[in-house]
């Protein structure tokens, strides 16, 4: 296991992902951001089934991030509850994993 996680965030639209993205890559809360577009969401929201297009972030971070990246994410997603979904990564390519620390630098608090 390594101290490293994949966060799933679906976004309404490409824009308001990359724009999240960005956030994130600045201030290095992500090493990586990849955007699937065309994604279709079929849940229930109020009582009601709603289905709709959406676009996946992967979000390529570290575990004693997340909470950082979380708060910062609802700080301007635009729904009320955005999913995010926090999935360890067991193993990976060692100069990968170095090369997200180099990125992310030092530890959180």
């Amino acid at each position: 296991m390594t101290d490293k996680c994949i966060v799933l965030v679906s976004a309404p639209d490409k824009e308001i992902a990359k724009k999240i993205a960005e956030v994130l890559i600045i201030e290095k809360l992500a090493a990586c951001v990849s955007i699937i577009p065309e994604v279709f969401s079929i849940y229930e929201w109020g009582n009601k089934i709603e289905k709709g297009d959406e676009v996946l972030m992967i979000i390529k971070t570290r575990v004693d991030v997340f909470e950082k990246l979380s708060k910062r994410i609802t700080s301007f997603h635009p729904y009320q509850v955005p999913e995010m979904l926090s999935i360890p990564i067991e193993r990976g390519y060692y100069k990968y994993l170095q090369w997200m620390d180099d990125v992310l630098g030092t530890r959180s608090e």
